[in-house]
């Protein structure tokens, strides 16, 4: 059976180019019916955030990737924390020493760094004189009597080389001359990162280890260590990294700053972060950018478009499709199709993935995706009032298109506002009314117009206007301006007339006469 992993470090925020490689693994072990584990790499205790591990499993499943064995669902290869496997390693580590595959070191740091700076001078390539190596009991006993500590380092060959088939790359090969004596465990007993993913990957029945690209150069001293285990490598394949917008540098949500240098980055984020703020979410650039996933989480993208996005990230069915369905994907993707270049992420691209699945929703999916916006920023009640839901369903059919993230609802939270308490843009306002003697008038004649309406549908509020423009001998926008900064108050909008009904008489009337005073 097909097994495919993936290993996030619980260091930081959810990184969009790590659900990439996720996704990879869960179309690679979904399309041939194997199973996709998840599987947290916190090795590195001090650079652990307890807090950041929840966001990541969060945004695996809202991201729709399910996984088949880890973290809140088990297995029969647990534990699934490599912070819970120590024994394990300490198990691989003796191997290792007993089988002539490792040793323990007592060098000093400031001894190491010593050989190197004279390789450098001396423009050779550094390699480690295993000077303080120590190959019996003895010489173990005699380096402790001086206070030194010892770290376990493979002894790499110093001949040949490694030869592997790499799944995306072709015939891969590495001169173990290259190879340094790779610590594998700290002086006080910790695994590091390489010997932990070997002995992981064996116990989990690993059978495909899809990467990327960054962790070639980790493949031949992997490959070392499974050999000195008596473990059969699973197969490789190692993907392009993300790259920065137009750069061929690897995307870093470290590099955020840059990144809004870039006039779409940066209207991509200002829009993400005008709604975060008005839900209340505390906003940093370097903690709530496009370059992490809970940044579309929060701004109301579709889980659906950002991974369709995501696969035409170094893949690439054909020269022109680019829509794809869950199981479409799953169908269609393979590692044959997999591109060797780096693929640049563009936010203003995944926002056009994430328009036309927008266009595609059903209204009233759309309006319950809307809903708690609202209610996160205080417009609507939880749970909300009876009446509300045919309201919301009626703002978001009449704002059609205009609605490209969940979060775009706020535009119109004016219809969920007190009447007494409608904000005005004040540019607008002193434009269409108070500049504007002869709107106003206009507006208070055509306020009397609809106090007398037989009804508030659109059919009807359009007509009337039109009457009481051909009446007075006027244009439609010498009055409707005026009137949409009066109800809604802003300059733009969905139309006026639908705009009329939903608010419906009484309100209108209401906001009509307030900004008329306000004038």
């Amino acid at each position: 059976m097909v097994r495919t992993r993936f290993a996030p470090s619980p260091t930081g925020y959810l990184h969009i180019g790590g659900v990439r490689t996720a996704l990879f693994n869960w179309l690679f072990a979904r399309k041939h019916g194997g199973q996709f584990i998840l599987r947290i790499d916190d090795t590195d205790q001090e650079r652990n955030v307890e807090s950041a591990l929840q966001p990541i499993l969060d945004g695996f499943r809202w991201v729709g990737l399910d996984w088949d064995e880890g973290p809140e669902v088990g297995g029969p290869h647990g534990p699934y924390y490599q912070s819970q496997r120590k024994h394990r390693y300490q198990e691989a580590v003796q191997q290792l020493l007993t089988n002539g595959f490792a040793y323990r070191d007592y060098a000093r740091p400031e001894e190491i760094k010593a050989e190197r700076d004279a390789a450098e001078q001396e423009k050779r390539s550094f390699q480690y004189s295993r000077r303080w190596r120590a190959e019996t009991d003895a010489d173990a006993a005699r380096f402790e009597a001086e206070g030194r500590q010892a770290v376990v380092r493979l002894l790499m060959p110093r001949e040949g080389a490694c030869q592997f088939r790499d799944l995306v790359r072709g015939d891969v090969e590495f001169q173990w001359s290259d190879e340094q004596d790779h610590v594998i465990q700290k002086p006080d007993g910790s695994a590091l990162y390489n010997l932990a993913n070997v002995v992981d990957d064996f116990d989990f029945q690993i059978t495909h280890v899809i990467r990327a690209e960054e962790h070639l150069p980790n493949t031949p001293r992997q490959i070392f260590i499974a050999q000195g285990l008596g473990y059969a490598p699973p197969q490789y394949a190692h993907l392009p990294y993300v790259a920065e917008p137009g750069s061929k540098n690897k995307l870093s949500k470290r590099k955020i700053h840059e990144y809004l240098k870039n006039p779409e980055f940066k209207k991509i984020y200002e829009h993400g972060v005008r709604i975060a703020q008005a839900v209340g979410r505390t906003v940093s650039a370097d903690t709530f950018n496009p370059v992490i996933v809970d940044f579309y989480r929060d701004v109301g993208y579709l889980p659906d478009a950002i991974v369709n996005y995501l696969l035409l990230l170094g893949w690439a069915f054909d020269d022109t499709r680019e829509d794809f369905t869950r199981s479409e994907m799953i169908e269609a993707f393979s590692l044959e199709r997999v591109n060797k270049a780096p693929a640049s992420f563009d936010p203003q691209k995944l926002f056009a993935f994430q328009e036309r699945y927008m266009q595609r929703m059903p209204v009233k999916q759309k309006s319950a995706m809307a809903l708690p916006y609202l209610q996160k920023a205080g417009y609507i009640s939880e749970p909300p009032p009876c009446d509300v839901g045919p309201v919301l369903i009626k703002i978001v059919a009449a704002a059609g298109d205009r609605i490209k993230t969940a979060g775009d609802v706020l535009d119109y939270s004016d219809f969920f506002t007190a009447d007494d308490q409608l904000s005005y843009d004040e540019k607008a306002f002193e434009k269409r009314l108070k500049k504007a003697p002869e709107a106003k008038l206009l507006l208070a004649k055509f306020r009397n117009v609809l106090a007398d309406a037989d009804s508030f549908e659109v059919a009807m509020t359009e007509q009337l206007l039109k009457e009481f423009c051909e009446s007075e001998g006027i244009k439609i926008g010498d009055v409707i301006h005026a009137l949409r900064v009066a109800v809604t108050g802003k300059a733009v909008g969905f139309g006026m007339f639908e705009t009329l009904e939903i608010l419906g008489r009484d309100r209108v009337l209401t906001r009509i006469d307030r900004a008329l005073a306000r004038a």
